[in-house]
Parts: structure tokens; sequence; C-alpha cells
């Protein structure tokens, strides 16, 4: 089968399918998948998405022929380089540079810091009733300048560099060149202090390898916005179902939650070779997409999947093979993972009990998927 033969979902004259892409995405693909595991876009290039558990392990295995160069992140400025867009045969030899600082055994030192930084924030944000999205940013950037910093960044720049990604397109994508050099000087001035004078925090670590400080840069905006929209999911269904607001089961919540909604909802790769999948033959220089969002609701592999039941995490169950993707797969699964899961559990454990008042919870795409918001609970 030819590429142009792919299903492809509506489109409208002259724009194709940039116009349903920039308003409504999630219909969009919503409407591809039921055209069948694989469908066309016209985005301006060629574009295939696709969401079958074959699928998402040859976009993520084969790092020769799916490339991270010239994918969506290239034109986020927050995102563009580091370990990000880099490829293989680099990738496998700088993440085994970059893997200590995030792994599980290093981030078990730093977690009397997160859970100081978590009790100040809280100290000075929980009431009576209070919006779980606002709640869960200033709770992942306290928690971040601790990682990172141990608190020494400053609290006003931290939140200006960040604050764009949790805008809809295009606002992330804008160029901000005076406020990254404002971040970049400050990086640099604090991880100067520490090839100085020491010090066992992320930008430690960090700022002994070549391009370390970029690379401190990029994940920390990789992590911002992405462990904040599950927080704040994670919160609104504590409110809105209590049975599950204990610390046993916290876990299948989260793991639950990112099923649902998770942050990375789309994946996006470029083709460096004619490549054949399923039959298809797909050209070089095409758009490869993989979605978390529609492989985390394929009936096919779900039951009922459009329904929040935490229950399906308890006794040990695995989900089928690269069908549950929320932090990536293969050799690139996300740097950050330890790092997100230990924030989320920290600051569920410090919640009180929640009732739900009012709120928005419906998924707004954007860099990553968050929930449209406010979503006010009342704490007690």
């Amino acid at each position: 089968m030819k590429f142009s033969d792919l299903p492809q979902p509506r489109a409208l004259p002259f724009s194709g399918h940039l116009q349903r892409w920039g308003g409504a995405p999630l219909a969009l693909i919503e409407e591809g998948a039921r055209l069948g595991p694989l469908f066309g876009l016209n985005l301006g290039l060629n574009t295939v998405v696709g969401y079958s558990p074959a699928w998402n392990k040859r976009l993520l295995s084969d790092l020769t022929a799916f490339r991270s160069a010239g994918s969506f992140s290239a034109v986020v400025p927050y995102l563009a380089g580091g370990i990000i867009l880099t490829d293989a045969p680099g990738h496998a030899p700088r993440r085994q540079q970059l893997n200590p600082g995030f792994g599980k055994q290093h981030l078990d030192t730093l977690q009397d810091r997160l859970r100081s930084a978590l009790s100040a924030h809280n100290a000075r944000f929980l009431k009576s009733e209070f919006d779980a999205l606002a709640w869960a940013d200033g709770a992942v950037l306290s928690m971040l300048n601790a990682a990172y910093f141990s608190g020494d960044f400053p609290a006003e720049l931290l939140h200006a560099f960040l604050a764009p990604l949790r805008s809809p397109f295009p606002t992330p994508a804008w160029p901000r060149p005076l406020l990254f050099a404002r971040v970049d000087a400050e990086l640099r001035r604090l991880a100067e202090r520490r090839l100085h004078g020491g010090g066992d925090d992320l930008l430690a670590l960090l700022a002994r390898l070549p391009g370390g400080v970029r690379e401190a840069r990029i994940s920390l905006a990789a992590g911002h916005d992405t462990t904040t929209h599950t927080l704040a999911w994670a919160a609104w269904a504590l409110a809105e179902h209590p049975e599950w607001h204990a610390p046993q089961t916290h876990k299948a919540v989260i793991k639950e939650l990112l099923r649902l909604y998770p942050p990375g909802w789309m994946g996006s790769r470029r083709l460096s070779e004619d490549t054949e999948f399923g039959g298809v033959t797909l050209p070089k220089g095409a758009l490869a997409l993989y979605s978390p969002y529609l492989s985390g609701r394929d009936p096919a592999l779900w039951e009922r999947p459009g329904e929040f039941r935490p229950q399906r995490w308890l006794k040990g169950f695995k989900p089928p093979a690269w069908s549950y993707l929320p932090f990536g797969g293969g050799e690139r699964l996300c740097l950050g993972m330890h790092l997100a899961h230990l924030m989320l559990d920290l600051a569920l454990a410090s919640l009180p009990p929640l009732r739900a008042v009012r709120g928005d919870p419906t998924p707004r795409p954007g860099v990553t998927l968050g929930p449209a918001g406010p979503l006010v609970v009342r704490a007690g």
C-alpha cells in the first residue's frame, strides 16, 4: 500500500488537517483511530499516526529509521536540544552519562530536601478551599528547585521561565531570548558554585558533564508541566473518589491517570529513510507520530478504557507490552521518570482529605496534556 492510500479523518479545504490539529487535536486523532490502527494526516508534510503496540515498538526501537531530529520538540525552544534530540549512535552513551543523577538511588538521597520544600509550599498554599491545578504547579516548582538547585534558584525567575509551557500553542514555541539569557546566566552562576564548592543536587552532577548545564535547563522544562498536570488530575480524582486517597492506593491512581491523560499525549519522529510497516511504504522525511493517549484508550487492549478504574492496577496487573507509554519506551525511556514518580508520591501523601467543589478537568492538549482548570477542592 502506498502512503497516499492510508485512511484519513475529515480534512478541510486548503488547510488539510492543520486547522483541526490546531483547534481540537484530540477529536481529530480519535476520529482517525476509528479508521484503523494506522492513519494519515495532512499537516503540511506527510504525516502518519499509529497507536498499536506493534507500531509503538517499531517507532521507539528502530532508532536508525525513526529519528528525533526534526520532530515536534525541535520547534519548542524549551525542548530543542540536549538528550531529547540526540539520535543514535550518540544517544546511548549520552544517557549513560546522565542516568546516575536521575536514578532511584541518587534521588532517594534528595527526598528530605523535596519533602521540606513541599511542606513549606503547602504551609503557604493549602487552605480550606484551593485550586488543585495552581497548588500542583507551585508544588512541582518547589520540588524541582530543591532537586536541581537545593532551593537556590530564584523562585520568581523559575516561574517566569516555565509558565509559558502550560499555555496552548503557539505560546510555548515563541522565542524568548532575553528570558533564556537570564535563566542561562543564573544556571552558569549556580553551576560554577557547585564546581568549586561541591554539592549533590542534580545541577552539581550535571555541571561536571560537557553540555550539562544545558541538559539541566532542558530536563527541568521537560519535567515541569508533565508532572504538574498529572499531580493536578490526581488531586482532583482523590477529591472525587476519596476512597482512593490512601498511601497504599496512590500508585494505582497515578498509573490510571497516566493511562487516561498521559502528559506526553503525542510523540513524534522523522523518517530518515523509506520504511515499510504493516504493508505500507512510509516515505523518507515523513513525520511519524505515536500516541500514548490513543494506545491507553484502545478498547482492544483495555477493559472499559474510558473509565477511571485504578483497581485495574492492583494485584500485580501488567498492561500489554508497548500499550502503556506515559514515559515513552525502549532506549529513550524518559530520563526524569523516577523523579516524576518521587514528586507525585510525596505530594499526594502530603494532602489532607479532599472534596471536589467545582472544576473543569477537560483535557487540553498543548506541549503536554493538561486539565483546563480550575480544579477547586475543599480540604478536610
